[in-house]
């Protein structure tokens, strides 16, 4: 019998990321603005996949399909574009990558059950029993909203952190929304390390005598579970509206700004389909329905996406100007300098910048462009980093999530007190 059961689980982690088998991963090189937008302008006639966006000074990371990879090649050669190998097995190294993370997993002292650790990936359950944990622990500091259920049915939490149950209509609010893409799992740490900083461990009262904080640490927990469970490059939700056997809608697409006009694909399997209609999606209502419900006093949204060390705002769709762009750009480089203090010399430094441009590829129906486009003054994305410390796989290496989580934090509190003097009480 426990032959059987050994056989079983050998074979089941045989099975695992074999949807991949075949797949090869590429760094990406541009060194013109015009290399740039070409290889945006392929993303979808070869059906790529950017884990990282390049820029012309950076790198970017691309995975690849087995029946594209020849053209692929060819049309880099053509177009005097240098790549490298990353990869040559995704299959293989996305294997290699759950040895270590499970090493590591199994090496580290255990957390007692509450707490959020910062040495590893977490799943969900570990980040809601943290959530609840908070909620329960500082109930005169954080309300603890469950606004919906997701499509198949997990909580979609947030917390509410306020010294004054959100009533005082002279605090400015920020609001950190993180994970809408399921795969980017650098970016729930970021979430519950900022909770940690406002509750558990407040340093600079300010942050709360001036601020009303929401944050929600997972807002597609459907997908996450997925990316964690089945299929590790999984960015979308897990709806089966417009389609059984391709579910899912790129939440980062299905805003109601521009949408399904560019950046985006009519395939239903592909990553960055945008739905049948804006807001189709219950995990992008809920991110709807908070803006619209503290509109009127907030004034920054964050929305944690990785990786590639950037800072981006609007707008996405065309590589125009917000009539916001000087705030925009002096407050995002304002949050990238706070990082670049507390980082680790060599992780890159954050580029910040209009996203169109910066990325070289437009993309419409973007949380961020939404919640400026209604009045929220201060609108970003960021791009967290990645790929960094001789960790050749497609995590960034588990030992640097606390550092991560921590700059970040920094990066935040900057942005949120030159937000609260430029935008306050307006």
């Amino acid at each position: 019998m426990k032959n059987w059961v050994w056989i079983l689980l050998v074979s089941a982690a045989f099975a695992k990321h074999e949807e991949y088998a075949g797949w090869k991963s590429y760094f990406v090189a541009p060194t013109t603005q015009e290399q740039l937008e070409f290889l945006g302008s392929i993303r979808d006639v070869l059906d790529l996949d950017y884990l990282s966006y390049a820029t012309v000074d950076r790198n970017g990371l691309v995975l690849v399909k087995p029946e594209h990879q020849e053209e692929f090649i060819s049309t880099l050669n053509n177009q005097g574009i240098n790549y490298r190998v990353h990869a040559e097995d995704v299959k293989k190294q996305l294997d290699n990558d759950d040895e270590q993370i499970e090493a590591r997993r199994s090496s580290l002292r255990s957390t007692p059950e509450g707490e959020m650790p910062y040495d590893n990936y977490q799943p969900l359950d570990v980040i809601y029993n943290y959530i609840d944990k908070v909620a329960e622990q500082y109930p005169d500091v954080v309300t603890l909203v469950t606004p919906a259920n997701s499509f198949e049915g997990y909580p979609i939490k947030y917390l509410k952190i306020s010294s004054s149950n959100f009533e005082d209509p002279t605090k400015s609010v920020i609001f950190i929304e993180s994970t809408i893409h399921a795969r980017e799992w650098i970016a729930p740490p970021t979430a519950t390390y900022a909770i940690h900083k406002l509750v558990e461990n407040l340093t600079d009262p300010e942050l709360l005598e001036k601020f009303d904080w929401i944050i929600l640490p997972v807002a597609n927990p459907d997908g996450y579970v997925f990316s964690f469970e089945t299929s590790r490059f999984w960015r979308k939700t897990r709806s089966t509206e417009f389609s059984t056997s391709c579910p899912g809608v790129d939440g980062n697409r299905n805003f109601d700004f521009f949408w399904n006009t560019i950046g985006t694909s009519s395939n239903l399997c592909a990553d960055n389909y945008a739905g049948g209609r804006p807001f189709s999606e219950v995990e992008t209502r809920v991110v709807r329905d908070i803006i619209h419900e503290h509109l009127d006093r907030m004034v920054m949204y964050l929305s944690m996406h990785s990786y590639g060390s950037m800072i981006l705002y609007s707008w996405g769709h065309d590589g125009s100007l917000s009539n916001q762009a000087f705030s925009l750009h002096s407050v995002g480089i304002s949050m990238a300098d706070a990082i670049y203090e507390n980082s680790l010399p060599h992780f890159p430094r954050y580029s910040v910048g209009n996203s169109r441009l910066v990325v070289g590829y437009a993309a419409s129906g973007i949380s961020a462009d939404y919640a400026h486009a209604v009045g929220v003054p201060l609108s970003y994305t960021y791009e967290l980093p990645g790929f960094g410390g001789g960790f050749v796989g497609f995590h960034l290496n588990p030992r640097y999530i606390k550092q991560v989580a921590e700059e970040t934090w920094e990066g935040i509190a900057v942005g949120a007190k030159r937000a609260g003097a430029l935008f306050g009480n307006q």
